[in-house]
């Protein structure tokens, strides 16, 4: 059974940093594209930050220059550092393991979800 745990969301102040860490059992990281995805209160899912199965990143524009995944295929863990949050970051923060080696951005072509980690930047 695979398993996605993430951890380390909570509330911070504008301009200050967090780092979201996933756990993965059941499941090899590094088999497939991994991802962070944001829910916003009233919004839907947005795929904000990928990473490949040889370690290439990309980001949404909106946290560009702001947040870095990572994986440590050792640990089999995945890492999103955010820093320089701003209010609109508030949002639940999941993370998602692809169906396929390569990345897209589309919320359905993630196939494991974690139970999500809330994340709040109060201004």
């Amino acid at each position: 059974q695979v398993q996605l745990v993430e951890s380390g969301g909570g509330s911070v102040q504008a301009g200050g940093s967090l780092r979201l860490s996933c756990t993965a059992s059941g499941y090899i990281l590094g088999r497939s594209c991994m991802g962070w995805v944001r829910q916003a209160p009233g919004k839907g899912r947005e795929v904000v930050a990928i990473i490949t199965n040889s370690g290439a990143t990309n980001y949404a524009s909106s946290v560009e220059g702001r947040f870095t995944v990572s994986q440590d295929t050792a640990e089999n863990t995945l890492a999103l550092q955010m820093n320089s949050l701003k209010p609109e970051d508030t949002a639940i923060y999941f993370c998602a393991a692809g169906w396929y080696v390569f990345c897209t951005w589309h919320v359905p072509d993630f196939r494991y979800w974690g139970q999500g980690t809330q994340v709040n930047v109060s201004s």
